[in-house]
């Protein structure tokens, strides 16, 4: 890595506790921040190409190769950030997959309840070195009031609630796209923030991270554990990823992370990739530096710095998915 300064962070999340009781506990510290639940400006021009359909009821955007299905395509099942499957950014990213021969289902994990777009309601006021007392106020009760839309919609979209999801699609793709997903002997998985943590979940052997995945007996533990739904994941600056979710993977990995990211903290991934080395799991760890959480997920910036780095994290994961 050619910078060694330290990365921009999202606001920071009050949230202690589950709101739903039974449900997965919310993470302590930061959850959310702006990248993962607002729109950076698309690239000019450009179109999406794909449809909004359903699968087994769940609606999916579906962006296949122009010559499909003439010429073999893989599945890729694509997990979103918190804009959902109706983000031009996040369509016209699946898009880019679905032009280096993917054919891209790409489930709606939110039943249609997206994040709070937590845009700043006074930019002027975000760009003034100097904002004024009552700007200051302002700004601190907006973030306030922000952290607190993300961490309920959180509580409402738990692994309780998203895996079920991913169910029914993964079982209805095996039939609508059979030929996909031989053609790529499995299934691919890419996410990027909210959804990077159910790639990890998919690419665990334990029965909390599968899909109706081969049952195989543990004779030492005599637990019944299942083999990964996917054949290779991919992610970027996941969110809520938690060791354990790192030590319950199987299948090869490959991650994009952001150097001093409060939402997916540095002790997390050296702690997760620890592991994975010790225990021989394919895997690759690349951190990029003085880029936003978020950074990855197609999006106009200002900062050339940053937009190199996005062009960067799109060709390691578009190669790790290649080359497995």
């Amino acid at each position: 890595m050619a910078d060694n300064e330290i990365a921009t962070k999202a606001p920071e999340s009050d949230a202690q506790a589950p709101a739903i009781p039974g449900d997965t506990p919310a993470q302590e510290g930061p959850t959310m921040g702006d990248h993962c639940a607002t729109d950076r400006p698309a690239p000019a021009g450009e179109v999406s190409t794909g449809e909004i359909s359903k699968i087994n009821d769940v609606d999916v955007y579906i962006t296949k190769p122009n010559d499909y299905p003439h010429s073999p395509s893989k599945l890729l099942l694509f997990l979103t950030n918190g804009r959902g499957i109706k983000s031009v950014n996040n369509q016209l990213q699946a898009d880019k997959f679905a032009g280096q021969g993917f054919l891209v289902v790409m489930p709606d994990l939110f039943a249609g309840d997206t994040a709070p777009n937590t845009a700043h309601p006074d930019p002027a006021a975000l760009n003034d070195a100097h904002p004024s007392l009552i700007d200051q106020v302002k700004l601190r009760a907006a973030d306030t009031a922000k952290s607190f839309l993300i961490d309920m919609w959180l509580a409402r979209h738990t692994p309780e609630k998203v895996m079920p999801i991913l169910h029914k699609v993964i079982e209805g793709a095996k039939e609508e796209f059979a030929d996909a997903i031989a053609s790529g002997a499995g299934i691919y998985a890419i996410g990027y923030c909210f959804g990077g943590k159910y790639i990890l979940l998919l690419a665990s052997e334990r029965p909390d991270g599968t899909v109706n995945g081969q049952e195989s007996k543990d004779e030492e533990e005599g637990a019944i554990k299942k083999s990964p739904v996917i054949k290779a994941g991919a992610l970027a600056h996941g969110v809520l990823v938690t060791v354990d979710d790192i030590k319950g993977i199987k299948a090869p990995v490959a991650l994009a992370c952001v150097e001093n990211d409060s939402l997916f903290p540095d002790e997390i991934r050296e702690e997760g990739q620890k592991f994975l080395e010790t225990n021989g799991i394919e895997h690759e760890v690349k951190v990029y530096t003085n880029v936003p959480h978020g950074f990855a997920v197609l999006g106009e910036y200002e900062d050339q710095h940053i937009m190199e780095s996005q062009g960067r994290v799109y060709d390691q994961l578009l190669g790790w998915l290649k080359a497995h």
